[in-house]
């Protein structure tokens, strides 16, 4: 065989490799990219939001004791028998163990303030924090468990949060209502244009989850036990939803 020809047989299989590799179908469950839409088809284009208002049905409260000692194993210490007191009075309120989580474990130096003269602070002891956070489902309890909390020994209370813990049921709501908006308006833009509606070519979402909303309420750390129970108002969670369109124009 001449030079020549074995170098043609060379360019014809690696234009058969070429082509076979260009074919190749992607491998399963790896993401498929989405077909642009036709330029040369007419399309409207149209948008929707829906937005569902809930009452919260989940809290979380974060609570936290914070001692102080001269040295860090005291603190520390001081700072377990203190917490040991607290988790038993939410566990006997009702609280379940897997409902109550550490968030936060700090041990860090104080220092007394630098001298008006000049030099350097001294160490006057160590702080001990441990925040942990208790998920309560029955709101009407939050406020009385803030209380035994506090009576037990929490000296700190971070923030209370009310949140959905049927978040798919409510943002499939607002998604269904930010749909028939879309088709709503594409219905009335399509008879102002004197056209027709076609088919969907195009849709896509952005669904907003519910934020977690604190609590704003006011407590006095040297009430006695007799006081009122801390009261607490939950507030409305607001889920939206975001959908755009594209109808194909007959």
């Amino acid at each position: 065989m001449s030079a020549v020809r074995r170098m043609l047989t060379t360019l014809v299989v690696l234009a058969g490799f070429t082509a076979a590799a260009q074919t190749q179908v992607p491998p399963s469950g790896s993401p498929q990219p989405r077909p642009p839409v036709d330029p040369q088809v007419r399309t409207l284009r149209v948008e929707g939001t829906g937005e569902v208002k809930a009452q919260p049905d989940e809290a979380f409260i974060d609570v936290a004791v914070e001692t102080s000692a001269a040295n860090a194993k005291a603190a520390g210490e001081e700072n377990a028998k203190r917490m040991e007191k607290v988790l038993a009075a939410l566990t006997g309120a009702g609280i379940a163990k897997r409902d109550l989580q550490t968030r936060n474990y700090n041990v860090y130096p104080e220092y007394t303030p630098a001298p008006p003269q000049g030099g350097e602070p001294k160490l006057k002891g160590y702080r001990v924090s441990n925040l942990v956070s208790v998920h309560v489902t029955d709101l009407s309890k939050v406020g009385s468990l803030l209380d035994k909390a506090l009576a037990a020994g929490a000296n700190r209370v971070d923030s209370v949060r009310f949140g959905l813990s049927r978040q798919d049921a409510v943002q499939g709501e607002a998604l269904r209502q930010a749909v028939a908006r879309a088709r709503k308006s594409a219905d009335v833009l399509a008879a102002s244009l004197n056209v027709k509606l076609g088919s969907v070519l195009d849709a896509s979402t952005v669904t907003e989850a519910p934020r977690l909303y604190p609590a704003t309420f006011a407590m006095d750390m040297a009430e006695s036990r007799a006081a009122p129970m801390t009261p607490i108002q939950p507030e409305e969670q607001t889920v939206q939803a975001k959908v755009t369109l594209i109808f194909a124009i007959q």
